[in-house]
């Protein structure tokens, strides 16, 4: 058993992780640390031995927790601490739990266009920041000023959009840092305009993906000159059932870069589904899918 510090907020051993995520799968986290706020985190990670493994865990929109549960600690930042929103002018700074649909939200309601796209994923500022998270031709690095988090040692961090490195869902910053909070500039608009596009952003998400299933968002990146739904079509996986195990799992009728839960699949359920699509794609169009969903933790 692993030797964990003392905290202000909550931290739970052997906690099953299924819930905490949108495939609704997954073992347990040996440890799971919900920070009361930014000191907490700081101290908590000064004071964990250096060996044990850190794994960060947003709203569970774009990942696939194991079987096996998830090694060492998985932090994650909830509650309303973590989910602040406040503009000053021309910017918009969040904390890294809100959601990025909040923030759309908020930038509407200040006037400030440029940030709608963000209504259009379901996830958290923390992962936007991370894997410069996008949609309908805009992403996270055309907004963002600056960032700061907190790295592994327990030390304070601040980015600035050059640091970042941002390329199509990818980031060279340090994969150690836990972003804690970040600064947007946007451009002065009516809000009643911003929020009119924002309208549009949440009925086309509504109508083209399947929100209302255990999913996990777009499974693959777009390869450069291709789309990964259409790659999946063509390949004839659009709602094929993969029945490894129990419920099995499938990709979407709706979108076809989507895979869901429909029953009881299992996190090798989906994942090996995922896999199976991308080696068949390959074959058949030499096109090599590369996962937008990210993968934590041991197989069971």
């Amino acid at each position: 058993m692993i030797d964990l510090p003392e905290v202000r907020g909550k931290l739970l051993r052997d906690e099953p992780l299924g819930p905490y995520t949108w495939f609704r799968v997954g073992g347990a986290a040996d440890g799971l640390f919900i920070p009361a706020d930014a000191e907490d985190l700081a101290d908590f990670l000064k004071s964990l031995e250096s060996g044990v493994p850190v794994t960060v865990l947003g709203v569970g929109s774009n990942v696939i927790v194991r079987d096996g549960g998830v090694e060492g600690v998985v932090i994650r930042l909830a509650g309303r601490s973590w989910a602040t929103i406040a503009t000053d002018g021309d910017t918009i700074t969040a904390g890294a739990g809100a959601l990025d649909s909040m923030v759309a939200r908020a930038s509407a309601k200040a006037g400030l266009a440029g940030l709608e796209f963000y209504a259009g994923i379901p996830g958290t500022i923390g992962g936007a920041l991370t894997m410069n998270a996008g949609c309908y031709g805009a992403e996270t690095k055309d907004v963002l000023v600056s960032a700061r988090g907190v790295n592994r040692a327990g030390e304070r961090v601040e980015y600035s959009l050059a640091d970042f490195g941002y390329t199509y869902r990818h980031s060279e910053a340090p994969a150690d840092i836990i972003w804690i909070e970040a600064t947007y500039r946007g451009t002065p608009d009516a809000p009643e305009a911003v929020q009119t596009r924002i309208d549009e952003i949440t009925s086309r998400r509504e109508q083209t993906q399947p929100i209302r299933e255990k999913t996990g968002g777009s499974t693959f990146k777009n390869p450069e000159g291709h789309s990964s739904w259409k790659l999946v079509d063509e390949a004839g996986w659009r709602g094929k059932l993969h029945a490894v195990t129990g419920g099995g799992a499938k990709f979407s009728e709706l979108h076809s870069n989507f895979m869901i839960n429909p029953g009881e699949a299992t996190a090798a359920d989906i994942e090996g589904l995922g896999e199976a699509v991308r080696a068949d794609v390959l074959a058949k169009t030499g096109v090599q899918l590369d996962w937008e969903i990210k993968r934590v933790g041991r197989s069971a």
